[in-house]
């Protein structure tokens, strides 16, 4: 199937990595592996059938526990939809769907990249993200 869509660019809107001090980074260091990926999509249009679909990852533990990290991205991709594209449900796919499918290798790298160097290595999210998946869960 030919693409309807191209992404013409990507890049990082936003970036943060938060530890408020050395105690909180000791006990964040220990319990890093309790901490919760979310993922959020949404877009906008910005002009002759061109989108901006930001993808924001957050990295973070419950809301309740007082010392903690927090970790965020928005990661902006500049996709082309093809002027064909008027159905409402393929605009829905190809933003919430195809475009993270495809930049997610590189924005996971990205992200594991910036808790390496806020100090926290050798974290690995076990669990590989299926958009495909997740977009059908949400249709039913």
């Amino acid at each position: 199937m030919t693409e309807n869509y191209k992404i013409i660019g990507n890049f990082i809107k936003d970036m943060s990595s938060e530890t408020p001090d050395t105690p909180t980074y000791i006990f964040v260091r220990d319990k890093i592996s309790k901490y919760k990926l979310n993922i959020d999509i949404n877009s906008k249009a910005v002009k002759n059938g061109i989108i901006e679909v930001n993808t924001i990852l957050r990295f973070s533990d419950q809301p309740e526990i007082l010392k903690k990290a927090h970790f965020e991205i928005t990661y902006t991709s500049i996709v082309k939809v093809d002027e064909k594209v008027s159905d409402k449900k393929e605009m829905e796919k190809i933003i919430l769907c195809d475009v993270p499918n495809k930049i997610y290798p590189d924005l996971e790298r990205i992200f594991l990249n910036l808790l390496t160097d806020s100090g926290y290595p050798g974290i690995k999210f076990e669990k590989k993200i299926d958009f495909t998946e997740l977009y059908k869960q949400r249709a039913n």
